[in-house]
């Protein structure tokens, strides 16, 4: 399908590649990671032409369809559903020369190509992916131009998906998603045929979608079988035997280095000591094992105070000059929560941190908060403040008032991964993870004891995601986080509120029960509309319920004894495997040997998976009964 030679490109005075390769195969789903700033990007625009390589090989097979979100959304007049239907340009243009021709036998062939391709369902196609990603049947029909720069990229995405390309290339697709729509894009993708490559520091979606990981590490494209938790763990494992097999190479030279200053001066060891010193020469220089520089930041303590720090008493809330948006709302946040909000955009997650942050004031009802409540707030959409003329360290000293001695100025930046070298750097020369981490250091100057996270984990890479939930876990205060970072809800949340319908209130599942019952209803919803079309007075079907006294346990015992057999099955297969992975015999002869074995361990990885959660149905069904 694609395969990169001897790749080698500079950016400026930086080598970004240097004589790297790597091979995709067709249908092949793979996962480009590596640190910021290692060329992530940049290789998917080398791939599509957009940027030339200094030298080597770029080569895909055949006439293969490329297909990536563009970098301008569409906009203007054009419907939301008539732009997705624009980007399969094969089918517009034959239906544009199908108005057209007058052409007999050309027509004949515009229509037998139309068929193949199914036009005639292509809207229902294009409405279905619409849907999935968060448009609702009228927002499907409004013009592009009155949807924000955020909603307009994901019809973008949209289009990308619904032109079903060969290769499908997608450079972190999650950042204007919300978690349902990323639940779908998952599962979309879980079932795309063609290949994939996708830039993402979402693990969950590497774990989930990804087959192959392609790893850029200095300076080549190291390619490894499996999900990303399977590369980490892989590469971890080469990175101890690295150095490991390195530190038994300096005690060897420091032994014989020993050797020959020791004899070198004596007449009847100077032939050993030469003899040395040649062993010495050929070992060559000791290689360090790189490792990757790692940004680690915390939050600062807040002062103690009793629970609970807010409360809400038949609230209700909604925007000046409009009705209502959340209503009768009864809760409690104690100093120690960490809840993160469900539901889809519109449903009013932003007004409720708003609500809470006190930036709405209630229209009905009482909100109560402790008296010396502080409350740090984080937002995407904050980043537009920042003056990118401006410094890091211009930014803090203005937030934290005139007069701020400039070692609090700087402890504050610090916490944050901000040196003084880079927290002297003007805003617009940074990344995207560094304004990130500012906004991050901004909202926590003054030690809040409650964080309002709204999507803080844009931009932030692998390293730093991890920080962040460190950081969270370690602050000593509360937190109200809404996410589409799955990961993330799932290492910090203690509590999820579901926001849907005009209220918010506590989801008693977890985030993964949350999500598949989410895609049960929109797989449901076509079948219901159906439904809902009987004709108006006819019966409802009577379903006879089950006496208690028939619920049979036998059955259920058996599916238990059945998953537990299927569970100890694969485990000794991963047990076996894991151990022929680890015999070094195993790389000694042809390199697909291990490569197999890997794709079986993938296969056995996920097996398991599925294995575990039966077992965990079964188990919950015979306590039931």
């Amino acid at each position: 399908m694609l395969s990169i030679t001897d790749l080698s490109f500079r950016h400026g005075e930086r080598v970004l590649f240097d004589r790297a390769s790597v091979a995709f195969s067709d249908g092949w789903k793979v996962g480009l990671v590596g640190r910021n700033g290692a060329g992530k990007s940049t290789l998917l625009k080398i791939i599509q032409g957009q940027y030339e390589a200094d030298s080597g090989d770029i080569n895909l097979m055949g006439r293969t369809r490329i297909g990536s979100v563009p970098q301008d959304p569409p906009g203007g007049d054009i419907a939301v559903i008539d732009a997705v239907l624009a980007a399969d340009v094969e089918r517009t243009a034959l239906m544009a020369e199908a108005e057209t021709s007058e052409d007999g036998l050309r027509l004949a062939d515009i229509h037998m190509r139309l068929d193949e391709i199914e036009a005639a369902s292509a809207p229902s196609r294009a409405a279905s992916i619409l849907s999935g990603l968060g448009f609702d049947n009228d927002a499907q029909q409004r013009a592009c131009g009155t949807f924000s720069g955020g909603w307009r990229m994901r019809v973008a995405l949209a289009g990308t998906l619904f032109s079903n390309p060969d290769l499908l290339i997608l450079d972190e697709p999650s950042n204007h998603l919300d978690l349902e729509a990323m639940t779908w894009l998952t599962e979309h993708l879980k079932k795309f045929r063609n290949t994939v490559l996708m830039v993402s520091h979402d693990r969950d979606l590497l774990n989930d979608v990804c087959d192959h990981i392609v790893h850029i590490d200095q300076e080549k494209l190291v390619a490894y079988t499996g999900n990303y938790d399977f590369f980490e763990k892989t590469r971890a494992e080469r990175l101890a035997n690295d150095a490991a097999q390195q530190a038994k190479v300096a005690a060897q030279r420091k032994h014989m280095q020993a050797f020959v200053d020791r004899f070198k001066a004596k007449a009847s060891k100077a032939r050993q000591a030469q003899s040395r010193m040649k062993m010495i020469e050929k070992l060559g220089p000791v290689a360090s094992v790189p490792i990757d520089e790692k940004i680690s930041f915390n939050f600062p303590s807040p002062e103690l105070l009793a629970s609970p720090i807010e409360t809400l008493d038949q609230v209700s809330v909604g925007y000046p000059g409009g009705p209502n948006i959340l209503h009768k709302l009864d809760l409690r946040i104690d100093m120690e929560d960490r809840i993160a909000l469900l539901g889809q955009n519109g449903n009013g997650k932003s007004t409720f941190i708003r609500l809470i942050s006190q930036k709405l004031e209630p229209r009905e009802g009482k909100l109560k908060k402790t008296p010396k409540l502080k409350v740090g707030y984080f937002s995407q959409d904050q980043e537009e403040g920042l003056d990118f003329e401006a410094t890091p360290y211009d930014h803090m000293a203005t937030a934290m008032g005139p007069g701020s001695p400039e070692h609090k100025v700087r402890a504050q930046l610090g916490r944050f991964g901000f040196s003084r070298e880079r927290g002297n750097l003007k805003v617009g020369v940074m990344s995207g993870g560094e304004k990130t981490r500012l906004l991050l250091a901004l909202a926590t100057r003054n030690a809040p004891h409650m964080l309002l996270l709204d999507e803080p984990t844009n931009h932030l890479d692998m390293d730093a995601r991890a920080s962040l939930v460190d950081a969270i876990n370690d602050f000593e205060g509360a937190v109200v986080l809404v996410s589409h970072d799955t990961h993330l809800v799932k290492m910090v949340a203690d509590q999820l509120w579901l926001v849907d319908k005009g209220t918010v209130q506590p989801y008693e599942g977890d985030i993964d029960e949350y999500q598949a019952k989410m895609l049960r209803e929109r797989s449901a919803r076509p079948a219901k509309e159906k439904k809902d079309k009987k004709p108006k007075g006819a019966p409802a079907p009577v379903v006879a319920a089950a006496p208690v006294e028939k619920v049979k346990r036998g059955p259920l015992k058996r599916a238990l004894e059945d998953a537990e057999k299927a569970m100890a099955k694969l485990s000794k297969e991963r047990a076996d495997l894991e151990a022929r992975l680890a015999d070094p015999a195993t790389y000694a002869g042809s390199p697909t040997v291990a490569a197999d074995l890997q794709k079986q361990m993938a296969r056995l990885e996920r097996d398991l998976a599925h294995a575990e959660n039966a077992w965990l149905v079964a188990q919950e069904a015979l306590e039931a009964a």
